[in-house]
């Protein structure tokens, strides 16, 4: 396995991490009842500011993680697979573990760096794949 899929792997562990990290203040914000519910209504409770910040910062994972899983791929389907692109990788996840107490803690403005950290990375690796 070449770096850059144990880093994207490690990405996709991380999320689960991160489903964990919101499932369970959620659970306990809007009951069992409703979380187990089909949500065919909106909830009666609201979530915690620390629950809804952590479901954000969940989806916006999986938001980043689609264009990391692209650059992975292209650099490794196509055999350009180089010390920068490595790092680049881990950086992206470095940027991911720490974007979720920057959002969680709502530390301003390093949350917006720490992600801008990860999309810089993320774009590395596509434009070395380019070249």
């Amino acid at each position: 396995m070449t770096p850059e899929l144990t880093a994207l792997t490690l990405a996709a562990l991380l999320q689960v991490v991160q489903y964990a990290l919101y499932a369970v203040p959620a659970n306990r914000d809007l009951g069992i009842g409703y979380t187990a519910s089909a949500r065919d209504r909106a909830p009666s409770r609201q979530l915690s500011r620390l629950a809804g910040r952590l479901q954000r910062a969940f989806n916006n994972h999986f938001e980043g993680l689609i264009l990391f899983t692209i650059a992975v791929l292209v650099v490794t389907l196509s055999s350009q697979s180089t010390a920068a692109t490595q790092f680049a990788a881990f950086t992206y996840l470095a940027a991911r573990i720490a974007y979720i107490p920057a959002y969680a803690f709502g530390w301003r403005p390093w949350r917006s760096a720490i992600w801008f950290v990860g999309f810089i990375a993320t774009l590395t690796m596509l434009v070395a794949a380019l070249i």
